[in-house]
């Protein structure tokens, strides 16, 4: 609301005395002075009487929300988590001035300084740090934990945010599940290599061949066949415990690991659509106060021409709808840092519930491929224990060499894996950006 062309005469203001509680003197772009009452919100152009003015309203009352990660978050009106001492975690800057009254201000104010970007629907803070606008610190700064670094979208060689920040987790742990049921693929491959290499061995020893041979060679003889299907046995019931304990609990895992990111996938998505609904019905109020704005201008401007009664009942009728419409931006606003404040929290929290999955899921695979080893040890022990006499001695020595050349650098590597160092790689890698949302200003 732009203010007449002519300032309200010296004479109507009496500077001796003071302004009523509550009521304050601003002075628009044009020099006129305007009052603005600090508790309702009104405008006047009018310097305001001893009896003038409303009653402020009181503050919102404060609930406590339960801790997430150890950080415990507060909301009011407009939900916003409170800043632990020294970790703002979203600044709260919501202009609660009615714009469709105090726009000569809120000019003003716009015109100092933006802070502020929005990024699909999203609200964030200038990378730009100032005095009155403090860098906003890490939630886990000792960690490099998925809740920090994927607030932004990640965007494509052309620079234009494609993929959500969440998205990119999100892909991560489905690109863990894949590998995980490639994993679970190979092991049943190697049980059906073992399964063959039994029959084949069992089939073998039952073979006629050179049974007709006597003494003691013969017996000999009949030993080495017994030994294949004692063998064939023992490569049976190697196949038959990686099914068991390796192969079985992999796609277990695996199929709860998948009901899991499907419940967050769609939780995350939601609230996205929300959001970016709610950023739709501001837009539309800002729209519409603009409008309410322009209408109460032309019709203030006709007044200062005519100066007419009709003219007076029609801007007092256009103050209302420019009141009304501020009123409901005031309010979209609201709505809109609401769900934005709801999907922040919620994205912390699933967040670190997927990089607690993600360290589930290593976990488990690293404990099925020891498995792996330890049975393929307990495999070649076995056979090493079928050849007697003087085959001993060199069936060891074989055994030994088969198990460090096969089983021992593997479990050398799996003793070294460490999540939260591949959690580090792969975060500096993918990370999409660290600046946490902020509320939208009106």
């Amino acid at each position: 609301m732009k203010p007449a062309a002519t300032s309200p005469a010296p004479g109507d203001e009496s500077k001796s005395v003071p302004l009523p509680q509550g009521w304050r003197c601003y002075k628009s772009p044009e020099g006129c002075r305007y009052y603005v009452n600090t508790g309702s919100k009104e405008t006047t152009w009018k310097r305001p009487s001893a009896t003038y003015g409303t009653p402020v309203r009181p503050p919102a009352q404060r609930n406590s929300l339960p801790e997430v990660n150890g950080t415990r978050y507060t909301t009011g009106s407009s939900m916003h988590p409170t800043d632990p001492p020294g970790v703002p975690l979203r600044r709260t800057t919501m202009d609660k001035q009615n714009p469709g009254n105090n726009s000569p201000a809120k000019r003003q104010n716009k015109e100092i300084k933006e802070t502020k970007i929005t990024i699909n629907c999203v609200t964030f803070p200038l990378p730009s740090v100032t005095p009155d606008q403090p860098e906003q610190q890490l939630l886990k700064p000792n960690e490099w934990s998925y809740c920090d670094y994927f607030w932004t979208d990640k965007k494509d060689p052309q620079g234009t945010p494609s993929v959500g920040g969440f998205e990119v987790l999100l892909q991560k742990q489905l690109k863990g599940k894949q590998m995980q049921k490639e994993m679970a693929e190979f092991v049943r491959e190697r049980i059906k290599i073992e399964d063959e290499y039994s029959k084949n061995l069992s089939k073998l020893s039952q073979s006629p061949l050179a049974a007709q041979e006597e003494g003691t060679l013969g017996e000999a003889w009949a030993q080495l066949k017994r030994s294949c299907h004692d063998e064939a046995e023992v490569h049976l019931k190697f196949s038959n415990k990686l099914q068991c304990e390796v192969e079985k609990p992999l796609l277990t895992f695996r199929d709860n690991f998948k009901k899991e990111l499907k419940k967050y996938d769609h939780h995350i998505i939601d609230l996205r659509k929300q959001l970016a609904s709610r950023y739709a019905g501001v837009e539309k109020a800002r729209k519409a106060l603009a409008d309410r704005q322009k209408d109460l201008e032309v019709k203030t401007q006709q007044l200062d021409i005519k100066h007419m009664n009709k003219h007076e009942e029609d801007i007092k009728k256009a103050r209302r709808k420019s009141t009304q419409a501020g009123d409901d931006l005031m309010h979209n606003v609201d709505l809109y840092n609401r769900a934005q404040s709801k999907w922040f929290e919620e994205m912390v929290t699933t967040s670190l519930e997927l990089e607690r999955l993600e360290v589930e899921r290593v976990e488990m695979i690293r404990q099925n491929l020891r498995q792996y080893t330890t049975l393929r040890h307990e495999t070649d022990m076995f056979n090493q224990s079928l050849f007697p006499g003087t085959l001993v001695y060199r069936s060891s020595a074989l055994c030994f060499l088969s198990i460090y050349l096969t089983v021992e650098p593997v479990d050398q590597l799996l003793q070294s894996v460490d999540p939260a160092k591949d959690r580090e790689l792969w975060v500096q890698e993918h990370k999409t950006g660290d600046l946490r949302p902020v509320d939208m200003d009106i």
